[in-house]
């Protein structure tokens, strides 16, 4: 599929503003579970010209990047009539001094229903059978075992991985690309690092990562918001002889 950048819009801050409000108001009253989140339409849309194409991709991209933000609960209304307000220069819905309140608010909601999700996931998680919690919070399970050397933290180490958030959402995966990754130990997140000196050459081991050691309150770009648990399967395919 082929990306297209959204033209800038004659006031790209307002109408970016807005949408954010708008959406930040629907996120905060959907927020009661999965069956508020919008259905897909089911009339077979023509998409056979470039601008009908185009138009599609940009809300599926937009969408797709709010889904990723903030659990995708919007109310599809009220987002729909944002973009029409904004796109035809109509005054805002939303109030200009109400959007800092609304935006603090839907970012204490998204942050509080993010840390809980994951924190159910964790402790879902610790009572599986083979499952071992270590005093920091990092989970492990091991699927396959490794008789080889432990790397030290200053080693540099060839993985093959596979991350997802706790929805099963892929965000990076060496698997996937089929080509292995090596980087240095102690030049990763701070569950990779504790959890790599564990591990023996040639294990593969099941990780579940609380947010404090690996992205926190930053996320990391579009693909793993704040306050994520993060889950890997990591194999320690062998560690590199120093230069």
């Amino acid at each position: 599929m082929m990306h297209i950048t959204p033209a800038v819009v004659t006031r790209p801050r307002r109408a970016w503003k807005l949408l954010a409000s708008l959406t930040a108001a629907a996120v905060l009253t959907a927020c009661a579970g999965p069956e508020s989140a919008p259905k897909p339409i089911e009339e077979e849309l023509d998409l056979s010209s470039d601008l009908a194409a185009a138009s599609y991709i940009i809300g599926y991209q937009q969408a797709s990047n709010l889904k990723s933000q903030g659990n995708g609960m919007i109310d599809l209304a009220t987002y729909q009539a944002g973009i029409a307000d904004a796109l035809s220069d109509a005054e805002a819905q939303v109030p200009e001094d109400r959007e800092a309140f609304v935006m603090e608010a839907l970012r204490q909601a998204m942050t509080t229903a993010k840390t809980a999700s994951g924190e159910a996931y964790r402790e879902e998680n610790a009572a599986r059978e083979g499952v071992v919690t270590l005093p920091s919070g990092l989970q492990y399970e091991i699927l396959v075992e490794g008789s080889g050397a432990k790397p030290s933290a200053t080693d540099t180490v060839v993985t093959h991985y596979h991350g997802t958030l706790t929805d099963g959402t892929v965000f990076d995966s060496s698997v996937e690309r089929d080509s292995p990754a090596s980087f240095p130990v102690n030049r990763v997140i701070a569950g990779w690092t504790e959890a790599l000196q564990l591990m023996p050459v040639g294990s593969k081991w099941r990780l579940v990562i609380p947010p404090e050691l690996a992205y926190g309150e930053r996320g990391a770009g579009n693909t793993i918001p704040p306050h994520a648990t993060l889950v890997f399967e990591v194999e320690l395919l062998e560690i590199q002889a120093a230069e």
